[in-house]
């Protein structure tokens, strides 16, 4: 079905002003829509990404302490934005934002683009993310389409295309295109993601109470607990792990950086491996190939972290630090020895913070 034969003879104008008093009267009190400051709006979009506004509200408060402005992120460490990061997971985001406002820094002065073709050629930055600043931030009319623009569009429409697919996104945005108020755009996207979020609800939506509900086809037709269509994800694989936590002999704690690419590039953790014995042997084994001597005790805890394609189950256990019995080999590591007070300046994901608080916060290793 074209955007032409889905919005024939469908009113338009009656839904932007409907949609528009709506949101003017109920929107959220959110710190990023204080100004139309485009770095906030950036930066909170990115936050966004994958991430329940009530979780962002902090991070990205505790953030704009931290890094006011395009320049004071720009220059900033990698390794401390990724703590200030800590917690939000998907760091790719981190990665990726830290980068662009370099580039902008660097290419625009340390003025976000206020146009199509900078917006889009900044690391990190897709379809929604640039459609979400150009609109919000600079009042231009661009979709911003996400998966609660696409809940809210395929109930109103009744279409029925699996929103997993690339053809269908873009299919919304081409009708965002269409129904969009040119005199205010940023209104009109946040509204409905507003929608999206307040009232046309994954499950059980308000639809007594919905301010566009004479426009929905799906409520007319009853049909609206069927949308939007949308295939079911593999889920996720079970990886079980080991890691410990191990003091030398002046208390110091020893930890690893994670591979500079891949998943949860570049953070720090406790030594762990994936799960190959019953006993100790496989992670004694892969403590002496980094060149440590060891000595483990019984494990003390266990720690469940789930992602979107793989669930951590890490046993968990402490352990004496003897001494380095081969210095050639521990240099060729990441491994380092910190001081158990300067651990918590270390950027961790989520799986090794919950080691960290039990272990040597509520503990007494």
């Amino acid at each position: 079905m074209t955007t032409e034969e889905i919005l024939k003879e469908w009113n338009i104008s009656g839904f932007q002003q409907d949609l528009l008093d709506w949101y003017e009267d109920q929107k959220r009190d959110l710190p990023w829509r204080k100004d139309r400051d485009p770095y906030k709006i950036w930066v909170s979009e990115i936050m966004l990404q994958q991430t329940k506004v009530d979780t962002v509200i902090p991070y990205f408060n505790r953030f704009m302490e931290l890094f006011p402005t395009v320049e004071a992120l720009a220059e900033a460490e990698e390794e401390t934005v990724l703590k200030a990061w800590e917690g939000l997971g998907y760091y790719s985001r981190a990665r990726n934002l830290h980068q662009a406002v370099k580039e902008v820094q660097e290419n625009y002065g340390g003025q976000v683009p206020a146009n199509p073709e900078g917006i889009h050629q900044l690391r990190g930055v897709g379809p929604y993310t640039a459609g979400a600043i150009l609109s919000i931030a600079f009042n231009i009319p661009a979709p911003a389409v996400d998966g609660n623009v696409m809940r809210v569009l395929s109930r109103i429409f009744t279409i029925y295309d699996d929103i997993a697919k690339g053809s269908t996104r873009k299919l919304f945005e081409s009708i965002v295109e269409d129904i969009i108020s040119p005199n205010n755009p940023s209104d009109f996207n946040q509204g409905l993601m507003e929608l999206g979020a307040l009232i046309c609800t994954p499950k059980s939506p308000s639809c007594l109470i919905c301010p566009v509900g004479k426009h929905c086809a799906a409520r007319e037709e009853g049909v609206q607990a069927l949308l939007p269509v949308k295939a079911k994800k593999t889920p996720p694989k079970l990886k079980d792990m080991k890691a410990v936590v191990l003091k030398d002999n002046d208390g110091n704690i020893l930890i690893e950086q994670r591979p500079e690419k891949g998943m949860l590039a570049k953070l720090w953790q406790f030594p762990n491996l994936e799960k190959s014995s019953e006993d100790l042997t496989d992670l004694e084994e892969h403590l002496r190939s980094q060149g440590l001597e060891v000595q483990l005790s019984e494990k003390v805890h266990e720690v469940r972290h789930v992602f979107s394609h793989i669930i951590w189950e890490i046993d968990v256990y402490v352990g004496e630090l003897k001494g380095i019995v081969d210095s050639e080999l521990f240099g060729k590591t990441k491994l380092e020895l910190v001081k158990k007070s300067d651990v918590d300046r270390y950027p961790f994901p989520v799986s090794h913070q919950k080691i960290n608080d039990f272990v040597l916060k509520k503990g007494d290793f």
